[in-house]
């Protein structure tokens, strides 16, 4: 029975575009006592990879977290496989704000010591005995409370670009990290003050409840189903939203915008920007935020030296990633002393900017129209192939390369060539080619940007 995939990214990217199918990023986590984990692990991706269901799930001896694709038409079918257990009969699903069908592109369930990481090694900590869940409506009110300490227990990018209104915000990597420090912080507020946490989907914050209540503070309250289903909420209740910016998330996109307040900065230049990306360079791969500009410039790269690295041929690039093992490293969020504006801890409330709004988006995608798709990269002459589609091309018009992968990329067409002949104006069906300062996939689409009249 086969129980990996056979499939690269890059070719299901290709058969989820072909199906034209909609599909729904979704979340959900439980906490209960698994006896054999690497058997349910087992049935669950036989019983989801049959249903074409894409993402990345932990399962432990204490439960599931899992963050997941799944085709619409497949939703009741999926809800069904889950129903099938008794901890997860009922379970919350926190769909995504944003859809994207390139969210995740694989199915991958690991079996791990715990489903969050706490550094805790103490048998009587019983993770069950959790705080109160509260509905949006009733955090809003309790936030309101002079009497109440509010805790984000997410990372340092995480908080970064988005977080409620006068939130702790710890200088933290990770979620074990957060633990002592904020039970240190607050020692002294045991009796007196409500304890009140969040985090993005609900299962650190829910832990973490657990910890608190059995640490001996006495009015602990989480976010139910965290900032995604806070988010669902504000929208469906027309309730006013605490949470400032962007929420961030753990698949390609990066983030989902609650509110139009971008409250952080570029990590190069200091502009207003809440846009996290990856080092181009494959050696770094450095999560950090970066502005259009800083990335036209710095080839989307952190630092001069990694722009030097990826303009090195491909196999020297390969001998300086040999042996550092970053493939599994995608989210890897360390702190780079060439990033000069990096924050972290303390953030301020105070937006920088307002983001674009929906309507104005809305107005800007309906200026692509789309081409075609990728069909191969050159990489040593770095020039990518496409096969045109629709409409036509000509040099000197501005095109954007979209993929799960590349993101977004906008270029101007400098030189262009149609069936291996140099043309000014390539027509639909043609084969053609040009240069790019960037790697493209077979992933990728090509859209022609319309200029306005």
């Amino acid at each position: 029975m086969q129980l990996y995939n056979t499939l690269s990214a890059e070719e299901r990217a290709k058969l989820i575009d072909e199906a034209g199918q909609e599909r729904l990023t979704l979340s959900f986590y439980a906490y209960a006592k698994i006896e054999n984990p690497k058997k349910f692990r087992d049935d669950l991706f036989i019983a989801w990879n049959a249903l074409d269901a894409l993402g990345r799930i932990y399962v432990a001896h204490e439960g599931i977290n899992a963050q997941m694709s799944v085709p619409a038409d497949n939703f009741e079918a999926f809800r069904n496989t889950l129903e099938e257990y008794d901890f997860m009969k009922g379970i919350r699903l926190n769909v995504a704000v944003e859809q994207d069908d390139h969210s995740f592109l694989k199915l991958t369930i690991k079996v791990r010591n715990k489903i969050v990481a706490d550094g805790l090694n103490d048998e009587t900590f019983d993770v069950t005995n959790k705080g109160i869940h509260l509905k949006a409506k009733e955090f809003n009110q309790l936030l309101d409370d002079p009497n109440t300490i509010v805790v984000d227990f997410r990372n340092h990018y995480e908080s970064e670009v988005g977080h409620f209104e006068g939130a702790i915000t710890p200088d933290v990597e990770n979620f074990r990290e957060s633990l002592p420090i904020i039970n240190e912080q607050l020692q002294n507020y045991k009796e007196d003050k409500n304890l009140l946490m969040y985090c993005t989907g609900g299962i650190r914050c829910e832990k973490a409840s657990a910890y608190f209540k059995h640490q001996g503070f006495k009015n602990v309250y989480q976010l139910e189903g965290g900032i995604i289903e806070y988010t669902r909420q504000i929208k469906e209740d027309n309730i006013s939203s605490k949470f400032i910016g962007k929420n961030f998330v753990f698949d390609h996109r990066l983030g989902e915008r609650i509110t139009d307040d971008i409250i952080s900065q570029c990590h190069q230049c200091g502009k207003p920007c809440d846009n996290h990306t990856n080092c181009a360079n494959d050696a770094c791969h450095l999560l950090f935020i970066q502005c259009d500009d800083c990335k036209a410039a710095m080839e989307n790269c952190c630092s001069t030296e990694c722009l030097e690295i990826i303009h090195l041929p491909a196999e020297e690039q390969k001998k300086l990633r040999k042996g550092k093992q970053v493939g599994n490293k995608v989210f890897r969020k360390g702190k780079s002393d060439s990033l000069v504006y990096k924050k972290s801890g303390n953030l301020s409330d105070q937006p920088l900017a307002k983001a674009i709004s929906n309507d104005v988006r809305q107005k800007i995608k309906q200026k692509k129209v789309l081409i075609g798709k990728s069909e191969h990269y050159f990489k040593n002459a770095k020039v990518a192939q496409f096969i045109l589609s629709n409409k036509t091309l000509s040099v000197g018009d501005k095109v954007l390369i979209s993929g799960p992968t590349t993101g977004e990329q906008e270029i101007v067409i400098a030189d262009l060539f149609a069936n291996g002949v140099q043309v000014e104006t390539a027509n639909s069906g043609d084969q053609i080619t040009f240069e790019v300062p960037f790697r493209t996939r077979l992933s990728d689409k090509l859209y022609k940007i319309i200029q306005p009249s």
